[in-house]
C-alpha cells in the first residue's frame, strides 16, 4: 500500500548519522543523498540496498517537529539480534530509550521489539516476528 515516507528533521547532517547508524543493523542503507550544508530543501532516502528509498528525511528547520503521540513508525528487523544492536545503535547515536529489546507478548507470542526516538522526537520501532 505504501510507498514510502517522509519525515521532517531540524538537522539533516545529525539526522543522517542517526539514520546511519540505527538503521545498518536492520540491513537498510542511505539509498540516495542530496546533502548541500547551507542550502534550503536538503534530503536524504533510506531502503533495502540497491532499491529505492521507503524512508525520507527532509530538513526543514526549526518547523520540523514529530507526529503526536500513537504514531511510530515499526522497522521490520531479521532477527533478535538486530533488534538488539538496533537499539544499541540508535542509543550510540543521540537517540532516547522508549523500551528496551524484549518479548512483547500483548502483541504476539513472538513479538520481539526495541523502541526509540530519534533526536527529532519521531518514535521508532524494530521488531522481529518469528521465533527465537
Amino acid at each position: 500500500m505504501l510507498h514510502h515516507l517522509s519525515l521532517g528533521v531540524s538537522d539533516i547532517a545529525r539526522a543522517a548519522a542517526f539514520y546511519d547508524a540505527a538503521l545498518a543493523p536492520l540491513g537498510y542503507e542511505r539509498v540516495w543523498s542530496d546533502i548541500r550544508p547551507g542550502e534550503p530543501d536538503q534530503s536524504v532516502g533510506y531502503g533495502p540496498p540497491g532499491g529505492g528509498d521507503k524512508l525520507a528525511l527532509k530538513q526543514h528547520g526549526d518547523a520540523a517537529s514529530a507526529p503526536g503521540p500513537g504514531f511510530h513508525i515499526a522497522f521490520a528487523a531479521p532477527d533478535r539480534q538486530a533488534v538488539d544492536a538496533f537499539h544499541k545503535s540508535a542509543l550510540s547515536a543521540g537517540g532516547t530509550d522508549n523500551g528496551p529489546p524484549g518479548l512483547r507478548r500483548r502483541y504476539g507470542p513472538t513479538y520481539y521489539a526495541a523502541f526509540i526516538v530519534d533526536p527529532d522526537g519521531h518514535r521508532l520501532e524494530a521488531v522481529f516476528k518469528g521465533s527465537a
